[in-house]
């Protein structure tokens, strides 16, 4: 009875917490497959199939759990569709670069789902945007005589 017992607690794949995910694999998989990407930080959603990941750069990267292994994604800006949930602990993500992660992404706070959905607002923003952007005159002011004094 008692290896019945542990042969199921090995095949769910669960640790003692109820957990089915491992970061400490995930962040392997994410460092194997993007070697000169720093990880920043991690949020992983509610069921543990999936971990959005902060890069040191302010780049977003993705992972989805294949049960023994990650397949992982580096979103490009301007390559993900955010779109909001009537959970605010969740959204629905599109990626355009890899339809097969399409999905529903519910998190186990609201924080930790408005805190993601920030980093892939922040990453919707392509390369050449933000170049336009810091190469644009900023505007001049009109100085009256009585300011500068």
């Amino acid at each position: 009875m008692a290896l019945a017992y542990y042969v199921t607690r090995l095949s769910s794949g669960k640790d003692e917490e109820g957990n089915r995910h491992d970061t400490g694999l995930a962040i392997l998989e994410f460092g194997r497959a993007f070697p000169n990407e720093a990880i920043r930080s991690l949020h992983i959603t509610a069921d543990g199939e999936a971990i959005f990941v902060r890069l040191h750069d302010n780049k977003a990267g993705f992972m989805k759990s294949h049960r023994n292994h990650y397949a992982c994604h580096l979103i490009e800006p301007g390559r993900v569709r955010v779109l909001p949930l009537p959970n605010a602990k969740g959204f629905s993500v599109e990626f355009l670069d890899a339809p097969t992660q399409n999905g529903t992404f519910i998190f186990s706070s609201e924080k930790e789902a408005a805190e993601v959905s920030l980093w892939l607002l922040d990453n919707y923003v392509s390369v050449a945007d933000r170049e336009m952007e810091a190469d644009a005159p900023v505007p001049a002011r009109d100085v009256n005589p009585d300011q500068a004094k």
